[in-house]
């Protein structure tokens, strides 16, 4: 493999700033939310949002498709949504008497499931089928999906009610979790004044194109991880399995996922190699979801941020990590 240069690195870094810096502009004071969103894009992993309505949560979304200048599809998850109505289905037509597959809202870049923990586990499963294997089987042959593809997907965790909560298997799947939360103070009275200004996401600046999206997928897959950075990762993750507050641990597969996020975190620093401080940065949104505390941690009030900060704490950072 041709590892990443620095004058790509310090190329990519002024990418990603660009891309950062359209969306921020109509998502007022979310901008680590909005560049841990384009960090988790740019990994090809998912995005989970979980937060109560009204906090931006779709606009996020909208925003980043026309900043990277991408298809989106949005589809309201309802306990009667089936497969099909996500991924597609053939259709019979009678002159030529052949099915024909008509596409569904998962044929595109970046697909909005908004209320995911509404919709039936079944097409739960269908939806993340796809997100997995990014292809549809029809009549036993694979469709694919159209690359880059993105699915942020929302729930409230305040109206549980008549929900079905995603199994921590299916939380796996995702390559990260994030929560708007409510803006500060400058940062509502920016949106309330856009808003009577007339300002709509169809305003946010295009930065990008699909194909220079799959580019930079391409670079951040070309920053050198060492092995000791890959010793860092699994020593990290390990640490969580261990931790006396936590039930169930990370698994190989979230060190995978913890690594590919740090890849990229390292590139938007304009760095073209790993370093433990980019797998810290990464760590909360790529692990909490991920965790299952003990019942009695709980009880005491234990958060998984505290559980994270002990594991950054515990693991040894080698000497030649310090000078990459």
């Amino acid at each position: 493999m041709t590892y990443l240069s620095e004058a790509e690195a310090l190329e990519f870094q002024q990418y990603f700033d660009a891309i950062v810096a359209s969306v921020a502009g109509f998502i007022r004071g979310k901008d680590d939310v909005v560049r841990n969103a384009l960090v988790c894009l740019l990994t090809e992993g998912h995005l989970l949002l979980e937060d109560v309505p009204g906090v931006g949560k779709t606009s996020l979304a909208r925003a980043f498709a026309a900043a990277l200048g991408c298809d989106w599809q949005r589809v309201q998850c309802t306990p009667d949504l089936l497969p099909s109505d996500i991924t597609g289905v053939a259709v019979y037509h009678q002159k030529t008497e052949e099915f024909v597959f008509h596409d569904g809202p998962v044929f595109t870049n970046i697909l909005v499931a908004d209320e995911i923990n509404r919709t039936s586990p079944r097409t739960q499963s269908a939806l993340l089928e796809v997100m997995e294997e990014q292809t549809v089987t029809v009549d036993g042959q694979p469709k694919l999906v159209p690359r880059p593809f993105m699915v942020i997907a929302t729930q409230n965790p305040v109206e549980m009610s008549g929900t079905y909560p995603l199994p921590e298997a299916q939380l796996d799947r995702f390559m990260m979790k994030l929560s708007m939360g409510y803006p500060d103070r400058d940062a509502e009275t920016a949106i309330i004044e856009a808003h009577h200004s007339g300002a709509t996401v169809g305003q946010v600046q295009q930065v990008a194109d699909a194909a220079a999206v799959q580019s930079l997928i391409a670079q951040a897959s070309r920053v050198h991880v060492s092995r000791s950075a890959a010793r860092y990762v699994v020593d990290y993750t390990q640490a969580t399995r261990q931790h006396p507050s936590v039930q169930l641990g990370a698994s190989p597969r979230a060190a995978i996922a913890l690594l590919r996020a740090a890849r990229v975190f390292a590139a938007a620093q304009g760095r073209n190699f790993v370093m433990p401080g980019d797998v810290i940065d990464v760590a909360g949104p790529v692990l909490e979801h991920r965790l299952v505390l003990e019942p009695a941690a709980q009880a005491r009030g234990v958060q998984l941020r505290d559980v994270l900060a002990d594991v950054t704490g515990s693991v040894e950072v080698s000497l030649e990590l310090t000078e990459s």
